[in-house]
């Protein structure tokens, strides 16, 4: 039993040292013939060499400073990007208020906190020669008058409204000489201005203007806001 065994063992290891050598190799061809010739165009194969490992194409690392990078200088500001300073007038005048509308007038002003931007001084009331047409009753009655000479094309014109004896009539214009007074009064008439005359303005009397000093446009534009309450009332540059 024994040896029956034994011969067992070395037939099994001789099978096993005869696959390991690569014996069986020819015998295996022969049994898969069919596999051989179920394939499709061998003459069309082509061996392709091993692709070579790819080269490092970093820089290596020196010593050498970096160039520096040219620097962004900003464009030198012009009159396209640059918002204009508000204009600052060094002095204006506004003015010739009697007593009563001084008083008004400068009581409005005072919301402004001017201080000492803001003089006031007396003014000698010259007389002067007015075109004018005469008082009407009422500021009614003044209002449409203005209407009237609105569309005869005359806009040069205020109600007079201050207590004087020429109250709630229509000023056309006031001159220093009565040869310019009577002047305008001619091309008014050319117009239609029927009832206009010339006369004598002014009283002598003291009368009061302001100045205003370092005035810009958003505080002339508030000044304005407050003049439209007196209508007859002028700038005009400081003496």
């Amino acid at each position: 039993m024994l040896k029956i065994l034994f011969g067992l063992l070395l037939v099994i290891n001789g099978g096993l040292l005869a696959y390991q050598q690569g014996w069986f190799e020819g015998v295996k061809k022969n049994h898969e013939p069919t596999r051989l010739s179920q394939q499709l165009h061998p003459e069309r194969l082509t061996i392709i060499a091993p692709t070579p490992p790819e080269q490092n194409t970093e820089v290596p690392a020196t010593d050498a400073p970096a160039e520096p990078r040219p620097e962004t200088v900003a464009a030198p500001p012009t009159s396209a990007n640059v918002a204009p300073p508000s204009a600052v007038v060094a002095c204006t005048e506004i003015g010739t208020f009697d007593t009563a509308e001084a008083q008004r007038f400068e009581s409005r002003l005072a919301s402004l906190a001017l201080g000492e931007r803001l003089v006031r001084r007396e003014v000698q009331d010259n007389m002067r020669h007015i075109v004018y047409i005469p008082p009407l009753g009422n500021k009614d009655a003044a209002d449409r008058k203005g209407s009237e000479l609105t569309k005869l094309g005359v806009t040069d014109y205020f109600v007079i409204q201050d207590n004087s004896p020429l109250q709630w009539g229509i000023s056309l214009g006031v001159f220093r000489t009565e040869e310019s007074a009577r002047n305008h009064l001619a091309a008014l008439t050319q117009k239609g201005v029927r009832t206009a005359r010339v006369g004598m303005h002014g009283t002598g009397a003291v009368r009061v203007a302001f100045q205003l000093r370092s005035m810009d446009a958003p505080l002339k534009q508030n000044i304005d806001r407050i003049k439209e309450a007196f209508p007859r009332q002028q700038w005009r540059e400081c003496a």
